[in-house]
């Protein structure tokens, strides 16, 4: 890409859910990933927010027993607090890791009571030199797009992780991202339709290369992350669908 930036593919362990940590990461490495991003749930048999930040020196050392993976990012299914998102923030420090994605709250929460939730994380992050993003998703306030950006313009630091699947399938389908472009510090992918949120890649309708295009303009040097739901993930087909897409966005970068 033209003036150094370098976008790079990596992979979300919530694509293999029902594996353990280690698994998860050897499935990984078996499909040519040499990148990942750490799922982290309350309810996975993996990583939990607070697991790790119970005692982050002790989730490095293990991490680094298991996985010769580069970690790229942490994304926290659950709302967190700031006593486990310090310790979180803490274990991405030691760990090299710049983002964590964190869930914005549900519609119909306040506006101003989301803005001191989300300064209150950034504010504990900036100390560790992290970035925070919120998830752009159905259900959540990030599920409007103006919101999405008027958040991310309240908040000094906050960036979104884009998920343009979510943008597709609403009654008004976005398919431009330049305006989202400014305030992406993460990006999910799977391909989907205006009707499915998840199908066989290759036959949606994401136009990866348009996004890529998008995110380039504004000089975007960070992660491309395949993130397949495990509700619409099909076991026997999921290694194929995996490999499929890591191609395809490694032909376009």
């Amino acid at each position: 890409m033209p003036g150094g930036i370098c976008v790079f593919v990596s992979a979300s362990t919530i694509c293999f859910p029902e594996a353990n940590f280690a698994d998860s990461c050897q499935q990984l490495t078996d499909l040519e990933y040499d990148r990942v991003e750490l799922w982290l749930s309350e309810s996975s048999p993996q990583l939990s927010a607070s697991q790790i930040a119970s005692d982050p020196d002790r989730f490095i050392a293990m991490y680094r027993e298991t996985t010769r993976l580069t970690p790229v990012a942490f994304c926290c299914d659950d709302d967190i607090s700031p006593e486990v998102f310090a310790g979180l923030s803490k274990a991405a420090k030691l760990l090299q890791v710049t983002q964590i994605t964190v869930p914005s709250s549900a519609i119909g929460t306040p506006f101003n009571a989301e803005i001191d939730r989300l300064r209150s994380l950034t504010s504990i992050a900036n100390q560790d030199g992290i970035r925070v993003s919120i998830k752009t998703q159905t259900g959540q306030l990030t599920e409007d797009p103006e919101t999405a950006v008027e958040l991310c313009g309240s908040v000094d630091g906050l960036g979104l992780t884009l998920d343009p699947s979510y943008y597709l399938i609403r009654q008004n389908p976005v398919t431009s991202f330049e305006r989202f472009a400014p305030h992406v510090y993460h990006v999910h992918l799977r391909d989907s339709t205006a009707q499915e949120l998840q199908v066989q890649v290759g036959l949606g309708e994401i136009d990866y290369s348009r996004l890529i295009a998008q995110l380039e303009r504004e000089g975007y040097n960070r992660a491309l992350s395949v993130e397949l739901i495990p509700s619409l993930t099909d076991s026997e087909s999921r290694m194929l669908e995996m490999r499929k897409l890591r191609m395809l966005l490694d032909s376009l970068l």
